[in-house]
């Protein structure tokens, strides 16, 4: 059967976008490589460029600038892989909202937030040893994903909020800020990296806390 010109055009759309998708996995994997070992500062797009293998303006055309390199290897850790189905919709964060309690809730939240920070930890740890040092990106990157992690906390406590499982007389903003605070990245470096916690000790300290938090 001959093919039409349609499906060649389809097929070879098909295998750019592959190429792209590849292309763009080897980036942001070289980039955490590098992050890992020598830290923000020190990579650079050119250099990212060489390792990967490709151009700088190939990064530029994959990724972006180094905010969006640093932030594509943040959510590439923060969810695991690299699907694009949204954290609100794994089934781990599901079983969060769906908590019929508060003890639950408070379980199921820390079991989740310490698998978060042992795949983001080790990145977070190289960028929170030294801070932003004056980085107007590096600032930009960490108010963004503080501002992601608010609204993530906000999502979270939907299903008692609906089951009128929260405590009377507190305003959502008042619990939405304490998870918030509780579940920070700060938190378990302190914990687990500099104080040298296991981090199944530090979920079972967050289960506590949030429950404390939330209770009436």
């Amino acid at each position: 059967m001959e093919s039409r010109p349609g499906d060649k055009r389809a097929y070879s759309s098909e295998m750019r976008a592959e190429q792209a998708r590849h292309t763009r996995a080897r980036i942001v994997g070289t980039a955490r490589e590098l992050l890992l070992a020598h830290g923000y500062f020190a990579m650079t797009v050119p250099l990212l460029a060489r390792r990967a293998g490709v151009s700088p303006q190939t990064v530029y055309n994959s990724v972006g600038g180094k905010a969006d390199v640093v932030k594509a290897v943040y959510d590439v850790l923060l969810a695991g892989d690299d699907d694009p189905v949204p954290m609100s919709e794994r089934p781990e964060f599901r079983s969060v909202v769906d908590a019929p309690d508060v003890g639950e809730y408070a379980r199921a939240y820390a079991a989740w937030t310490r698998g978060i920070w042992e795949r983001v930890g080790p990145l977070l740890g190289v960028i929170l040893a030294h801070g932003p040092g004056g980085d107007d990106v590096l600032e930009a990157f960490l108010s963004t994903i503080d501002e992601e992690r608010r609204v993530g906390n906000s999502h979270s406590l939907e299903g008692l909020s609906d089951r009128g499982a929260l405590p009377a007389g507190r305003t959502i903003d008042e619990l939405v800020a304490s998870v918030w605070t509780l579940t920070a990245p700060e938190a378990y470096d302190r914990l687990v990296r500099r104080s040298g916690w296991p981090p199944s000790r530090y979920e079972t300290w967050l289960a506590a806390q949030l429950a404390a938090a939330l209770a009436d």
